[in-house]
């Protein structure tokens, strides 16, 4: 598992790593039964609190991410495939809605909004 914490960020530290995790497990760098370090190792290794690595797992167990044992560990849950596209989707609708607004504050047209994703779209895929 692999978390970089950003200082700069607005984000706090422990959403920050609920966000990694969560983006982990829905693009499959995290899969079904693979062990969480313990909240103390992991607080070790980012040189933070045991209380913040709590909060963030206390969290991912809440959304359904991940399963707490008692005397074992945190490990990743089985999760429905169907919901987390789901939660992506309405991801990217809550980041377009803010591009929205922002595009009608300084007078983009709708056509030169989707010209900006599509050309967007394309170089992320290697489509140029």
């Amino acid at each position: 598992m692999d978390i970089v914490l950003k200082n700069s960020s607005d984000e706090p530290i422990y959403q920050q790593i609920v966000s990694q995790v969560k983006e982990q497990i829905m693009n499959g760098t995290l899969t079904a039964g693979d062990a969480l370090p313990s909240m103390r190792t992991l607080a070790s290794q980012l040189r933070i609190s045991v209380i913040t690595t709590k909060r963030a797992y206390e969290e991912l167990e809440r959304d359904g991410y991940i399963e707490n044992y008692a005397g074992k560990g945190c490990f990743v849950k089985s999760q429905n495939t169907d919901f987390l596209r789901e939660e992506t989707v309405r991801q990217i609708e809550d980041l377009l809605a803010k591009a929205c607004d922002k595009a009608r504050m300084c007078g983009l047209t709708t056509g030169e909004l989707k010209e900006m994703i599509e050309l967007m779209y394309e170089e992320e895929n290697g489509n140029d």
